[in-house]
């Protein structure tokens, strides 16, 4: 393989989603400086990564995670060692028995889902501690796809709906409306929350406040969360405070590494095809939208080669651009996509058949990747029938 710049590794396939240890562990260490200032505690939401395979390094400093599913809430049980806090938009009968074994917090996003299960959590002998979703009617997202207060949104219990006294049995609220959101986001909606649910605040001991504090991004307040969580701890000392970030973890921990396959022209717009799909493997890019950083590229310069980037899906629409690099780019050269890590391999598909990426880490004090899983035929075969 020819070289565009200096590479991490070249020993290893492509493509690959490469994850960093020291990197983790950077993130980590904030996380859990934030929980111990704060006096809150702060979980792990799966659903932006569910790598178990560095799991153990997760559990050295934070302990706890979050779930969507039962099989998340296993995968948290089985591999975290510890039982979830569970909340998904609605439960069926067949799964909830597996839940209640895999939770410790289960929260409802609807009054009628909790009756329905109510009686479930009593003949478990109510050993979980059951809360409500709430839904602030405010957020700071911008995009409608990740607002979970827009207008009609099936997320949470608006405040016209809940009955001056909880049902019997609530023990917390969750509220969750933030999106790789600012602490400043954090205290508007907290604002909210007071004026909206204060009154229900009383009656409860706990209170999750979700996900979305990219408190790991550079910039971001990280005084300003941790005055605003303790203030609010001071306010209502009644309840213990629950964040699950997801991004925030893994903000920054690595990378997916790409190669060109194919250079082609169309119109004046010379496209690099590469080995990965930004629908299959990169699909935020395509829904959030936002254009990835490349390693070594910068944004269109006039007089440098510029590249739009495809992937090899037959979905027109999988491309991204442009990109201007230091040389002309050819077959063989790497592509490496910074920040591939949350909210790629728990949401990647095997669209077309493609080759699903390998997963590797750069270990504590190595100086290349090691590769802990590779995908074959079989994997897609497995999953289609």
């Amino acid at each position: 393989m020819s070289t565009l710049y200096p590479l991490p590794s070249t020993l290893y396939p492509s493509p690959c989603y490469v994850i960093e240890e020291s990197l983790l562990r950077r993130n980590l260490s904030l996380i859990r400086e934030v929980k111990e200032r704060a006096g809150v505690e702060i979980i792990l939401a799966l659903k932006a990564s569910a790598l178990w395979h560095v799991f153990p390094i997760v559990r050295e400093y934070i302990p706890c995670a979050t779930a969507s599913s039962v099989w998340e809430a296993r995968l948290v049980l089985d591999e975290m060692g510890t039982p979830a806090h569970t909340y998904s938009p609605a439960y069926t009968e067949a799964d909830f028995p597996e839940l209640l074994r895999c939770s410790s917090h289960i929260t409802f996003n609807s009054l009628t889902q909790y009756e329905r299960f109510r009686p479930m959590v009593e003949a478990d002998g109510a050993r979980v501690s059951c809360g409500l979703r709430i839904n602030p009617e405010y957020s700071e997202v911008g995009t409608a796809l990740y607002n979970p207060c827009a207008p009609g949104s099936r997320m949470g219990i608006t405040a016209d709906k809940l009955p001056d006294r909880l049902p019997a049995g609530v023990e917390g609220l969750h509220f969750h409306t933030l999106c790789e959101s600012s602490a400043e986001d954090l205290v508007q909606t907290l604002r909210a929350v007071e004026e909206r649910f204060g009154r229900w605040l009383p009656q409860v001991r706990w209170l999750n406040m979700g996900g979305g504090h990219l408190m790991t991004r550079a910039g971001y307040d990280v005084d300003l969360l941790v005055d605003t969580l303790r203030r609010f701890r001071a306010a209502h000392p009644n309840l213990s405070l629950i964040l699950e970030p997801g991004s925030a973890f893994f903000w920054q921990t690595g990378y997916l590494q790409t190669t060109v396959v194919d250079i082609v022209e169309n119109g004046g717009i010379t496209t690099a095809i590469i080995d990965a799909s930004f629908t299959c493997h990169m699909p935020d890019c395509l829904e959030m939208p936002y254009k990835p950083v490349i390693r070594g590229a910068t944004e269109p310069i006039e007089g440098r080669p510029t590249y739009r980037i495809g992937g090899c899906s037959c979905l027109s629409g999988d491309f991204m651009g442009d990109w201007s690099f230091e040389r002309p780019l050819r077959v063989g050269d790497p592509i490496i996509f910074e920040d591939m890590i949350h909210y790629t391999t728990v949401k990647t598909t095997m669209f077309n058949g493609i080759r699903h990426p390998s997963l590797a880490i750069v270990p504590l004090g190595a100086d290349r990747p090691e590769v802990f899983r590779t995908f074959t035929y079989a994997d897609y075969r497995s999953r289609m029938s």
